[in-house]
């Protein structure tokens, strides 16, 4: 290891220990294949990639990284886990706000290769973005065994889920919607705009509040977000 990294560790918290989980533990969880609460990454030849991941799943329930792991389930493991390490949490550290918390181990596979396991709980402080450089900043949340950008509507969800007293007027445009979803499995934004003759930015609010209500569920999806009955 050169001397950045040996200082770099000597100076933070965030190197890894190693695994309660052995090789064989290891491919047990491989097994399973990636899905809402597991995510597989070859290297970390792209850690502005694999951020994503972590925020996701801080985002959402919370979830295992595990990287040095193919999408083929294959486990080659990291030749030089040091270097991928820092990389790694060296870009947590620099491109998510919030910071973000997690838990960083690693397995040994062979004498010379190892896995890096990132364990990222759910988040109390939602929603946290990727910031790099310049570009603007974008939430991600987990769906299935992807991770996707989060729309304005889910973002304030995230920010407002834990907030108490939260309430809102059955009127008109409430009556047509749920007229609407007494016949339709789900409906969109857009879709509530047409048939309730509303402004999208009420129509936004008005779904917001009633998922925050616990009225409505909401699907998130990387083209447009849809919403049904709890």
């Amino acid at each position: 290891m050169n001397h950045s990294l040996i200082s770099h560790f000597e100076k933070t918290d965030s190197h890894s220990r190693l695994s309660v989980m052995d090789v064989k533990d290891l491919k047990q969880l491989v097994r399973q294949g990636e899905g809402s609460h597991l995510e597989f990454k070859l290297k970390a030849n792209h850690p502005e990639k694999i951020i994503r991941e972590v925020v996701a799943f801080a985002n959402t329930q919370g979830g295992t990284l595990l990287v040095g792991v193919g999408d083929d389930k294959s486990i080659p493991g990291l030749k030089f886990v040091d270097e991928e390490e820092y990389t790694l949490v060296r870009a947590i550290q620099k491109y998510c706000d919030p910071p973000i918390q997690y838990n960083l181990e690693r397995i040994a596979i062979t004498d010379e290769r190892d896995v890096l396991v990132f364990s990222i709980p759910k988040s109390e402080q939602k929603p946290h973005f990727v910031k790099i450089n310049d570009e603007p900043a974008k939430a991600y949340i987990r769906v299935a065994d992807r991770s996707v950008q989060a729309s304005k509507e889910v973002r304030q969800i995230l920010k407002r889920e834990n907030q108490e007293g939260i309430r809102f007027v059955f009127g008109e445009k409430e009556k047509i919607l749920m007229e609407y979803l007494a016949e339709y499995p789900s409906i969109t934004i857009d879709k509530f705009c047409e048939i309730a003759h509303i402004p999208r930015w009420l129509a936004s609010r008005t779904m917001v509040l009633l998922v925050l209500s616990h009225v409505l569920k909401i699907q998130p999806n990387e083209v447009l977000d849809s919403y049904s009955l709890v």
